[in-house]
C-alpha cells in the first residue's frame, strides 16, 4: 500500500524537477580541468610519500616479485534489483577473490565499491554478505587496501563509517584516498605505484568539504530519485578518453611513478610497443578490408592516453606510467583487473564460460622490462 503511495506521489515530483535538474547538472558539469587534475594527483602523491603522517593515503614497502598482488575498481555494490549494476557480475567477482586470497595475494580495491548514490548502507549490507565475507578473508591476512572514489564518499565523510567497516568486516580497517607501493631494487633506486580512484580534480566531489557532502547526501540520491545521471566519466566516452589522457599526461611527467587508477570504467594497459602493435594490427585490418575490425582499432588507437596534447619536447621517451583497472560491472557481466604476480603485471578479465567463471590474460608486461624502460635514462 504504501509502496503504491510513493509511486503516485513520486510522478508529479519527478515531473517537476527532472528538466530542471537536467539543466542545472549540464551548467555544472564541464570536462576534466587540467589544472585541478595535476594538482590533486600531486597533493596527494606528495602528503603521501612526503609527509610523516600522511592524510590522504598511505606509502607501503612490498615486494612485488615475491607477492601477488589483484587491483579491482568500480565494483558499484547495489541491492542486487533492477539498478544494481553489479548484480549479474556477482559470480564473477567472488569466483577471482576466491582464487587470489588461495594464492595469498594482496587486494586493493581503487573505490566505488560500494554505490552509494543509489542505495543507502543498510540496503548494501543485507544484500552483499557473500562478496563482504570473501573481501574479510584478504581483512584477516592484512592484505587488504581500501580506497574510496566518487561513488562512495560515504566511507570518508560519515561520522559512523568506520563503526560500519569494523561490522562488515570484523575488524577495523583504514580508507585511504590512495596509497603508494613503493618498489625498491638492488641498486638501490625505485619506483613508485600510486594507487587512487582516480576522480581527483572533479570539484564536484574532490573538492570543498561542503561540495563532498553535498554530492554524497544531496546530489547523488537526487539523481537517483529522477532516473537521471550527470555526465560522468563513466557514462561518457568523451569525457572518460580526456580524464585518461589527463592521468596519462601527469604520470608522464613524475620521476619514476607509475599511476593506477580506476573511475572510467576503462581498462588502460601499457606494454611498451602497445600502440605500435595496435597500429600494426590496423594496417593489417584494412589491408584486408575487415571494416568492423577498422573500425574498433581506430577507436582503441584514438582513446589511447599516448595521444595526448604533450609536445615532442614534453615526452621524450615512452614511458608504461598509467594503467586502468577497469571495473566489476560490464553489461555483459565480466570484470576486469590489474594483476601483478610471477614478475609480470597484466590486465585480466574474468567472465562466464559455459556457466563457470574463468580468468583470461589480455595483456602482460614483464615486471624487468617495465624497471628496465623507467631506468634507463
Amino acid at each position: 500500500m504504501f509502496q503504491r503511495f510513493f509511486q503516485i506521489l513520486k510522478a508529479p515530483i519527478v515531473f517537476v524537477l527532472r528538466k530542471p535538474t537536467i539543466w542545472f547538472s549540464k551548467k555544472i558539469s564541464s570536462s576534466p580541468d587540467r589544472e585541478s587534475v595535476f594538482k590533486r594527483l600531486t597533493e596527494i602523491y606528495w602528503d603521501i610519500t612526503q609527509n610523516s603522517e600522511p592524510e590522504e593515503g598511505a606509502l607501503y614497502n612490498l615486494d612485488m616479485r615475491n607477492n601477488s598482488f589483484i587491483i579491482f575498481s568500480d565494483v558499484h555494490k547495489g541491492n542486487r534489483k533492477g539498478r544494481d549494476e553489479f548484480r549479474h557480475a556477482e559470480n564473477n567477482y567472488l569466483t577471482a577473490l576466491e582464487h587470489y586470497n588461495e594464492k595469498g595475494s594482496f587486494y586493493i580495491n581503487l573505490g566505488d565499491s560500494e554505490e552509494f548514490w543509489k542505495f543507502n548502507i543498510f540496503s548494501i549490507m543485507q544484500h552483499n554478505k557473500k562478496t563482504f565475507e570473501a573481501e574479510r578473508k584478504f581483512v584477516e591476512r592484512n592484505a587488504f587496501f581500501k580506497i574510496y572514489g566518487n561513488h562512495d564518499l560515504f566511507w570518508k565523510i560519515d561520522p559512523f563509517s568506520k563503526m560500519y567497516l569494523r561490522e562488515i568486516y570484523d575488524k577495523a580497517i583504514n580508507i585511504y584516498g590512495g596509497i603508494v607501493v613503493r618498489v625498491k631494487y638492488l641498486d638501490g633506486r625505485h619506483v613508485d605505484m600510486f594507487c587512487t580512484h582516480g576522480h581527483q580534480g572533479d570539484k564536484r566531489s574532490d573538492g570543498n568539504k561542503f561540495s563532498i557532502w553535498f554530492v554524497a547526501y544531496i546530489w547523488g540520491p537526487l539523481q537517483s530519485f529522477l532516473d537521471i545521471n550527470i555526465n560522468t566519466p563513466a557514462l561518457s566516452q568523451k569525457e572518460k578518453t580526456l580524464h585518461n589522457k589527463l592521468m596519462y599526461e601527469w604520470s608522464q611527467q613524475q620521476e619514476n611513478v607509475v599511476l593506477v587508477t580506476g573511475h572510467t570504467h576503462q581498462p588502460i594497459f601499457h606494454s611498451y610497443s602497445h600502440i605500435q602493435q595496435l597500429r600494426a594490427q590496423l594496417e593489417e585490418a584494412q589491408k584486408n578490408g575487415d571494416v568492423d575490425k577498422v573500425a574498433e582499432l581506430e577507436e582503441k588507437i584514438k582513446r589511447h592516453p599516448s595521444q595526448c596534447t604533450l609536445g615532442v619536447a614534453d615526452l621524450p621517451k615512452y614511458k608504461p606510467t598509467y594503467f586502468n583497472s577497469g571495473c566489476c560491472c560490464y553489461s555483459d557481466n565480466s570484470i576486469s583487473g590489474i594483476e601483478i604476480a610471477d614478475g609480470f603485471v597484466r590486465l585480466v578479465r574474468w567472465a562466464e564460460e559455459d556457466g563457470i567463471s574463468k580468468r583470461e590474460v589480455l595483456e602482460e608486461l614483464p615486471l624487468d622490462e617495465m624497471r628496465d624502460m623507467f631506468m634507463d635514462k
